[in-house]
């Protein structure tokens, strides 16, 4: 028979109470270990990240307008006006026309040029015949004058000699001196008539110097007149005077409108004068100066130039930027063409620089993903850049050369300081 062991029992009791009090403490520590352990490093696939290098040398400092177009230069631009009020009767050439200096491109009319073009003719032919005819009159005055002049001349010659003979007569007593002085009185008489005369025909020909300037003015004036007119007239044929493609004007000529004085009607561009017109972001283009060297991709080359002009407009947060181009433009680079281009703001000379991340601005610190030398994983670092590129941005603290960093747009990792590459 069995026989009862009470102390046996309480033995098993006491036991399973010490293993149930050490399983609660192992139990317990180990979930506190899992709590005090930090999440593992999330996975990346290293083909989607970009990673670049830290490198040390010369960077070109650049800034980018990709939204650019091939426009006109404004010395290119030929603007005709209507020289007076006229109707558009024909038009001879549309806008995409190539022309040449001389050739016609539409055909004004305005009849009350022609009326007046005529009266001007007219004038002409008057102030003329006025001229003629006074010149005439004032010429055979100064001849009366001229001959009454020598007719005096003559006298006063012959009394002069007449006084000389008597004043000899006198002295050797064959005349009275009453016959002497009589002669004498006559002579210098005459000498003052001849001195008047000589006057009056040198006023005589200065005042008909006066009247013929005057009705030369007139002459002058008509014909001055009539250049305007005959101008007028011929600009009602409209013509091209350099050689280039008609224009479309912002306000289209059609037959039988009416134009006014000054009024464009025709616009010619030469050909090859290109500029192109780039789209800069506002706070890139504050730091691009007159001068600046520029390259323009037109996507089938790329042609040198440099900055001519900064539009002081902000339009949609730009700024257009006018490149004139140095080199010459490659086939089928005409004017509208969509166009890439970048100007050079400076030179950096023996500084850190990397790839451009996909986050963050110049002059401040970013938060990026340094490799590990093995490139298994990444660490986040702080770094300290300056100024940047289109496609670079200078290194100041936080990396050195020969770091490999991750540029693309990590923000889906904030929450984590590192991150595993496979």
């Amino acid at each position: 028979m069995d026989i009862a062991r009470p102390d046996i029992k309480q033995k098993k009791k006491r036991q399973m109470a010490i293993w149930i009090a050490v399983a609660v403490v192992v139990l317990a520590g180990a979930a506190f270990a899992v709590s005090r352990l930090k999440p593992a490093a999330p996975t990346v696939d290293a083909s989607a990240v970009w990673p670049d290098t830290v490198k040390r040398g010369n960077m070109i400092r650049q800034v980018r307008g990709s939204t650019g177009t091939l426009t006109p230069r404004e010395d290119s631009i030929e603007l005709i006006p209507a020289l007076t009020e006229a109707t558009v009767v024909r038009i001879r050439v549309l806008p995409g026309t190539i022309v040449k200096p001389g050739t016609v491109l539409m055909d004004l009319a305005a009849p009350e040029v022609q009326q007046k073009l005529l009266d001007a003719q007219l004038q002409v032919k008057a102030a003329e015949a006025d001229y003629r005819a006074l010149q005439a009159t004032l010429h055979s005055t100064l001849m009366d004058k001229k001959m009454a002049a020598a007719q005096v001349n003559a006298d006063y010659t012959t009394d002069q000699l007449q006084a000389k003979t008597d004043e000899q007569l006198f002295h050797l007593g064959e005349i009275s001196g009453i016959a002497y002085q009589k002669s004498k009185n006559t002579a210098d008489q005459l000498e003052a008539q001849h001195k008047l005369s000589l006057q009056q025909l040198d006023m005589n020909e200065k005042n008909i110097e006066v009247q013929l300037s005057s009705a030369q003015a007139k002459i002058d004036q008509a014909k001055a007149l009539l250049a305007l007119y005959n101008k007028q007239n011929d600009a009602l044929q409209v013509k091209a005077t350099i050689e280039g493609e008609v224009d479309p004007l912002q306000v289209p000529v059609q037959v039988g409108m009416h134009v006014t004085a000054g009024q464009s009607v025709a616009e010619v561009v030469q050909l090859g004068k290109l500029k192109a017109a780039l789209q800069i972001a506002e706070t890139q283009a504050r730091d691009i100066t007159i001068g600046l060297p520029a390259s323009i991709d037109t996507h089938n080359g790329v042609v040198p130039g440099h900055v001519t002009r900064i539009d002081p407009a902000v339009l949609n947060g730009t700024r257009t930027v006018d490149v004139v181009l140095d080199g010459a433009l490659p086939a089928g680079a005409v004017k509208g063409l969509s166009v890439d281009g970048t100007i050079d703001l400076e030179h950096l000379n023996n500084v850190l620089y990397v790839g451009r991340p996909a986050l963050g601005n110049e002059n401040s610190t970013l938060s990026l993903f340094k490799e590990d030398p093995d490139h298994k994983g990444a660490t986040r670092v702080q770094v300290k850049v300056g100024r940047q590129s289109v496609q670079y941005i200078q290194v100041l603290d936080g990396l050195k050369e020969g770091d490999t960093v991750i540029l693309s747009d990590m923000s889906r990792y904030d929450n984590v300081d590192r991150i595993r590459l496979e």
